[in-house]
């Protein structure tokens, strides 16, 4: 079979497998994302796979660079796409996405192991500087309405003639 026969082939399984399931995401024929964790919980992350032309008998791209994975530290990241690079080399030449997702489900807490949840920001109090009347202070120091004379009216034109 050529390799986009094979892409096809897996395509169709991979569809059918994780139909319904809200961790796997397709973003296109050849790339999909799948959550390993649930939602809200401080060691989920995201694996992303990209088939290349000639995939499977050349390696998928394996990414962890979507923006879920923001909390983990680049060393973790680095670790879990390293461990993944090993199972595909087993599987170099098969189908292997739905391997590769099931690989990372089963080894998630080994994954994670030195992944420490950043604590949460305390949240941010802004106030706003006022001055004796409790109205908002002007950002430049001067208020935006310029009190026109009758005068000043006159001398640039904007006025009426009295």
């Amino acid at each position: 079979m050529s390799a986009n026969e094979d892409q096809e082939m897996e395509l169709e399984a991979l569809r059918s497998i994780y139909e319904g399931d809200e961790s796997f995401r397709e973003l296109s024929p050849v790339s999909f994302q799948y959550r390993i964790g649930e939602n809200g919980d401080p060691k989920a992350f995201l694996i992303e796979i990209s088939w290349t032309d000639t995939y499977p008998q050349t390696p998928p791209i394996i990414s962890m660079n979507a923006f879920f994975n923001n909390t983990i530290s680049s060393a973790v990241k680095q670790s879990i796409v390293a461990k993944l690079q090993e199972a595909v080399e087993v599987n170099l030449g098969t189908a292997m996405t739905y391997t590769l997702f099931e690989y990372a489900k089963d080894h998630r807490e080994q994954f994670m192991e030195h992944h420490r949840p950043a604590a949460p920001a305390p949240p941010r109090q802004v106030r706003k500087k006022t001055n004796e009347n409790n109205f908002p202070k002007p950002r430049n120091g001067s208020w935006p309405i310029k009190q026109i004379t009758k005068e000043s009216a006159l001398e640039d034109g904007t006025g009426w003639t009295w």
